[in-house]
């Protein structure tokens, strides 16, 4: 019967400290073990060279580091690689590595699979199959062959945050610590599609940067494309979110995926402003990524910038997002969804 090893990735300095007394080290060797994964981001405990041999041997037998590299990619002629990374549940994620001129951004996952089932979203289609772990999370960002370029994160991915809380909120700890990846929180933004209750408790919990998406300010043509209105209106969400202040380091963005002929009307820019009057925040604009079997479009560069600009001559602050990595089919799911049905045809 094969050993399953705990996870070192993720643990904080007083668990690895706990770790290293529960072996019969001295604490501070906990410390060092920290230094190990966070400053020097080694791959296997033989690498840790200022432990003993013999502590060495002791660690390895009950822990490991727990990275795994990604076992596939795909590269775009825009600099766009996409990363498919196994989970220790023996599936598979999508990380997609982002570079632009000086900054590099990272779109990482929190499930495999996803329970929200948005009209528009290919992870939706391939059901829910799990939550990934926070050594999962972390290890999109620990294992990334670019991870030194770095500037920003976005758990953008696969899956929906705040339903798998509690990994999410332990991995965004372990980026921000002094003693972990020591990250601001301004350089991390999570998405959701507003989840009741931890929605609330993600902004009391954390201090990164918020991003809803929102894709339609209805309530009823919002159900249509995304079944968590229900749980959770977009008016609830936005009257939630005036509670908390984003005036000054913390930054709310609220994502706008573009559809012709349906989210995109003088009626829609009215109900936008309306909605979010008084709240400091910015609109993303998205184009849309056709996915297979579904009829949605996306719009032209001319329309997305009207839209653009009615919005912001209304007083919402709106940029519209890039698109990147079109010819490697960057939105989230087709590469999993490709690994997963040749998986199941052997």
């Amino acid at each position: 019967m094969e050993i399953v090893k705990k996870k070192l990735l993720g643990m904080t300095l007083a668990e690895l400290k706990d770790v290293a007394k529960g072996l019969g080290m001295p604490a501070f060797t906990g410390g060092q073990i920290s230094q190990w994964l966070y400053r020097n981001h080694v791959t296997s405990i033989e690498e840790m060279t200022n432990l003993s041999k013999a502590n060495r041997e002791r660690l390895a037998i009950e822990y490991e580091i727990g990275c795994r590299p990604p076992i596939d990619e795909q590269r775009s002629q825009d600099g766009t690689v996409k990363y498919l990374f196994p989970t220790s549940g023996g599936k598979f994620v999508e990380t997609v590595y982002i570079p632009d001129e000086d900054r590099a951004t990272l779109c990482v996952s929190s499930q495999v699979g996803c329970k929200m089932n948005c009209v528009f979203c290919q992870t939706g289609k391939q059901g829910f199959e799990g939550q990934l772990s926070y050594t999962d999370i972390l290890n999109q960002i620990y294992s990334l062959p670019e991870r030194e370029k770095l500037t920003n994160i976005v758990f953008m991915g696969q899956g929906e945050p705040m339903d798998n809380l509690d990994n999410v909120l332990r991995a965004t700890d372990i980026m921000t610590a002094e003693d972990g990846f020591a990250w601001s929180p301004k350089r991390i933004t999570v998405s959701s599609v507003g989840v009741k209750n931890k929605l609330k408790r993600f902004l009391e919990e954390s201090h990164c940067q918020v991003a809803i998406s929102m894709h339609t300010p209805f309530h009823e043509q919002r159900l249509e494309l995304m079944p968590a209105e229900k749980a959770m209106p977009i008016e609830e969400t936005v009257e939630l979110l005036k509670d908390y202040d984003f005036s000054h380091q913390r930054r709310l963005s609220f994502e706008y995926i573009v559809f012709d002929g349906v989210n995109d009307t003088p009626k829609h820019v009215k109900k936008i402003v309306e909605l979010l009057h008084g709240l400091e925040c910015r609109i993303n604009l998205i184009r849309f990524h056709q996915i297979p079997n579904v009829s949605l479009k996306g719009v032209s560069d001319e329309r997305m910038e009207k839209l653009r600009n009615d919005l912001t001559t209304h007083g919402v602050f709106t940029t519209i997002r890039a698109s990147r990595g079109q010819d490697i089919y960057a939105a989230c799911g087709l590469l999993s969804t490709a690994k997963k049905q040749k998986s199941e045809k052997k």
